[in-house]
């Protein structure tokens, strides 16, 4: 379901062992593998981000996997925004963006 100013991310979205076309949006230097749902929610606090945790779904291309997705506001490009996450993500990893 679409809302108004809101942006769906999944984690897949930042998953360096997943192709970009099984639904890998970042570029593979931006992306880790495997992220958690978590990670996702913490890198949204960071970057004070609001958003909406949506813990049980699955993402349409894998049903069977329950990784849950992160609903935030769309205060820029979806691309930016997936960027400044992606960047999140690593410096949570431990590992500097370059």
């Amino acid at each position: 379901m679409k809302r108004r100013g809101k942006l769906v991310v999944w984690p897949v979205y930042f998953d360096s062992t997943v192709s970009r076309g099984r639904g890998r949006k970042v570029p593979l230097r931006l992306s880790i593998p495997s992220p958690r749902i978590e990670e996702l929610l913490k890198a949204a606090e960071r970057l004070k981000l609001p958003h909406e945790l949506v813990p049980d779904a699955a993402h349409p291309a894998t049903p069977w996997k329950k990784t849950g997705y992160l609903l935030v506001e769309k205060r820029d490009s979806k691309t930016k925004i997936l960027y400044e996450i992606a960047k999140e993500l690593q410096s949570i990893r431990g590992r500097e963006s370059h």
